[in-house]
């Protein structure tokens, strides 16, 4: 057992140490050798032991990208975009009807009958904004930025349960055990913060069906992976030191333990020893940029409001205006997690609660970046991870009434700045709102043309991982042209 033990420590180490791998890798393209030529050889020999020593250096993209960096409004738990987005008066005219059987033919759900009624929205709707854009009464926030946004009706997924469709949405596989968007975009990219992890998560309300899997690295170096926030409190655990420990002993600690890991590192080649140095190291740093960025009372009393954030009250907005404090700070990806939305129940009651909790620091945020020239090489993007029905969800049983059951053949999202066309309306769905009908916009589509946008093409940033590449879209995906600014 040694010995193959010792053959596998081998065999990886002369894959680790290949040009391919190096080049791959390291960030070392043609581009980084002419920088070390240009520059002496002991700024040159810095810049070689950082690249290797530290995974989240900033690398270049495959072609110039147009967004620099993500914020990803996560709304877990499905909302319904009939009520706040697709609206259709066909719903008004046969509402408590069946639907018709051609529509439903073969379909299955999770909690009701193919043949249960259909169910208008009972919130109204109004075109917005010079685009024209139809909105929910429930969204006034949003319709403030309606012309900087695009909205996406035709999205299609293949999972109809909450935990697989998550999974699906953030990895691009129902698999567990994929490497996440935000993974994949600091992999690709490193990060531009030296002093705060390169994918934050903050989560505002509930659990997560997905679990960890939805900021996960999967196969990835765990150097990528997405690092969860506290809602109270230091943002991680520990930040402060102990009684009697000074930074002084502290430094030199460090500095000793990154000493025996940098030789571990060069004696095996494991990355996941360069993910132990450089974690430790961005603690050590965190100490003093971490307190200093959830401090939010130095912003001023017109952005609070805008945004409604409260100083040391965990909400939703708040999250919203650390995500822009997050990327102001060089952070590449800030997901930010809100369930609530699965509405089996009461729809319009759920959907009023969550959109008073969401939408004026959703909103904010867009205008926010606007304001502040971000929202050009900032990608926002709003969305859950599949729909609700055109149909009601009713059972006396389990106490649920004037509900909508999961729905993956249609959904909306939105998305902006970073590249995308604002002011459109992209797609459509039949005049039930049950089938996409024109521009169809499957997951691994909109991740191809998020990858695009942030300089990849989606085919060729790959991983391997036991004995083929895997990527974001697996072996599907096409671009949104339309999307496109």
């Amino acid at each position: 057992m040694t010995n193959f033990l010792e053959n596998e420590l081998r065999s990886e180490y002369a894959r680790l140490i290949t040009r391919r791998w190096f080049f791959r890798q390291c960030g070392v393209g043609l581009g980084s050798i002419a920088l070390a030529s240009l520059l002496g050889p002991s700024e040159a020999a810095a810049a070689t032991r950082a690249s290797v020593n530290n995974p989240l250096t900033p690398k270049q993209p495959h072609f110039k990208p147009k967004a620099k960096r993500v914020i990803y409004l996560f709304m877990g738990g499905a909302p319904s975009q009939l009520d706040l987005f697709d609206y259709k008066p066909a719903l008004a005219k046969y509402n408590g009807k069946p639907i018709p059987q051609e529509v439903v033919m073969g379909q299955k759900y999770a909690f009701i009958k193919p043949d249960a009624a259909l169910y208008a929205t009972e919130f109204k709707f109004a075109r917005q904004g010079c685009c024209g854009a139809e909105l929910s009464e429930a969204l006034p926030h949003l319709a403030g930025v309606v012309d900087d946004i695009a909205l996406v009706k035709s999205m299609t997924t293949d999972a109809f349960n909450h935990a697989p469709a998550q999974v699906l949405m953030q990895t691009g596989s129902t698999q567990f055990g994929r490497p996440c968007f935000g993974s994949w975009a600091l992999y690709g990219l490193g990060s531009e913060s030296q002093n705060l992890p390169g994918f934050v998560v903050l989560n505002s309300a509930g659990g997560l069906s997905g679990g960890a899997s939805l900021f996960g690295s999967g196969f990835l170096p765990t150097v990528y992976q997405g690092v969860p926030f506290r809602k109270t409190g230091d943002p991680v655990l520990f930040l402060s030191n102990p009684a009697g420990v000074t930074d002084k002993m502290q430094r030199r600690s460090l500095d000793l333990i990154k000493e025996l890991n940098e030789k571990h590192l060069g004696a095996v080649g494991d990355p996941e020893i360069a993910t132990r140095i450089n974690s430790f190291e961005m603690a050590y740093r965190m100490q003093s940029s971490a307190p200093e960025l959830i401090d939010i009372s130095k912003e001023s009393p017109e952005t609070l409001k805008l945004y409604g954030a409260e100083p040391g009250k965990p909400s939703f907005a708040l999250n919203c205006l650390l995500a822009r404090r997050l990327v102001e700070r060089g952070v590449r990806f800030v997901q930010l997690f809100h369930e609530g939305w699965d509405h089996h129940s009461e729809v319009f009651k759920g959907v009023k609660e969550q959109t008073a909790n969401t939408d004026r620091a959703s909103a904010a945020l867009v205008k926010d970046l606007k304001q502040r020239g971000l929202l050009d090489d900032t990608l926002v993007l709003w969305g859950g991870e599949f729909g609700r029905t055109p149909m009601v969800e009713s059972n006396p049983d389990s106490g649920r009434k004037l509900g909508r059951d999961h729905h993956p053949q249609a959904f909306t999202m939105w998305l902006a700045g970073g590249g995308i066309k604002p002011g459109i309306t992209l797609g459509e769905t039949d005049e039930l709102g049950f089938h996409v009908v024109k521009d169809k916009v499957h997951v691994h589509d909109l991740h191809a043309t998020l990858l695009h946008l942030l300089g990849f093409d989606h085919t060729k940033l790959t991983y391997r991982f036991q004995g083929r590449d895997f990527r974001l879209t697996d072996v599907e995906g096409e671009l949104v042209q339309q999307l496109l600014a």
